[in-house]
């Protein structure tokens, strides 16, 4: 899928929390300023949160209440050690209930399990090419469900 601008990045989060009537752990990868924040304040914007949406870059979790779910957003660009992860309480946002959004999984190697879903956003001219991966049948499904390769 190719993305060229900023509103259809969110609209790609909409629809990404939309695909799915559970919710579950998404991947964002991508170089900085592919878009993953835009993806996930896309999603947040679906779900009636408009304001004090920011991104954790040094956070590293940012996490929002909603009435049938929540949703925990995990930027882990600095952390500086996957083991980081369990001094943060990572594990308390892993549940049922949540959407768990989280960039750079990469630097969480070894401590991130049951990924449903893995995004791959790359830059493509002055848009970006979107991918997809699915490592179980509710990301299959959420893959299915935004027609994505």
């Amino acid at each position: 899928m190719i993305i060229c601008s900023e509103q259809d990045m969110k609209l790609f989060g909409a629809k990404l929390i939309q695909g799915s009537e559970s919710p579950g752990i998404v991947t964002l990868n991508g170089d900085l300023g592919t878009g993953k924040t835009t993806i996930v304040r896309g999603a947040l914007e679906a779900c009636g949160i408009t304001t004090g949406v920011r991104s954790p870059t040094y956070t590293l979790i940012e996490y929002y209440e909603l009435k049938d779910f929540s949703i925990a957003h995990f930027d882990l660009y600095r952390l500086g050690d996957p083991e980081e992860l369990e001094y943060l309480g990572y594990r308390d946002y892993l549940r049922s209930d949540t959407w768990c959004f989280i960039e750079w999984p990469e630097r969480a190697e070894g401590y991130l399990q049951n990924i449903g879903l893995e995004i791959s956003i790359q830059y493509q001219n002055e848009c970006r090419k979107v991918e997809a991966s699915a490592d179980n049948s509710w990301g299959q499904q959420l893959k299915t469900s935004l027609n994505l390769t």
